[in-house]
């Protein structure tokens, strides 16, 4: 951790409902930094993306009540936000099956010229959250990490 970060870690089970908790504290969070509403709304729409992909794909077809790397931890996924001078990351982290996003990226068809009835349905959550915020990672090594982060902007900055 730098000297100018704070960190604040969530660790929540890997389903559904509990999505709505990192977009809780994301907006408690956000706004005691100074992000806008349309900002936050855009972060809450980016973690949440990334976390619905860690419930269906890391963990989404093992049995209700499964572990997954030691015999008696549940599936989870751990969430840190990390407050910078001039940014929010989130991190978003699971244990279960990696993702290749640059695999992923090659094989994906161009959206250009598309309309909504030729989209197929899933495939498009890592452009959403690249297009919401301003830097997306993606690391694959053990699990899936994904880390998003928004540039706070100053008064009179333009994004």
């Amino acid at each position: 951790m730098k000297a100018n970060e704070e960190i604040v870690t969530l660790k929540v089970p890997a389903a559904a409902e509990y999505i709505d908790l990192v977009r809780l504290t994301l907006y408690g969070l956000a706004v005691k930094i100074g992000f806008s509403y349309e900002e936050i709304e855009d972060m809450k729409v980016a973690v949440s993306e990334a976390c619905n992909n860690a419930v269906l794909y890391a963990y989404g077809d093992l049995p209700s009540g499964s572990t997954v790397s030691a015999p008696d931890v549940a599936p989870h996924i751990e969430v840190r936000f990390i407050k910078q001078t001039d940014a929010l990351s989130i991190v978003v982290k699971d244990d279960g099956r990696s993702f290749d996003a640059a695999a992923a990226a090659q094989r994906a068809e161009s959206l250009h010229g598309k309309t909504v009835d030729e989209l197929q349905a899933g495939g498009l959550g890592l452009y959403l959250m690249q297009a919401l915020m301003d830097q997306v990672q993606v690391n694959s090594d053990a699990g899936t990490e994904v880390v998003l982060t928004k540039r706070l902007l100053k008064s009179g900055e333009l994004a």
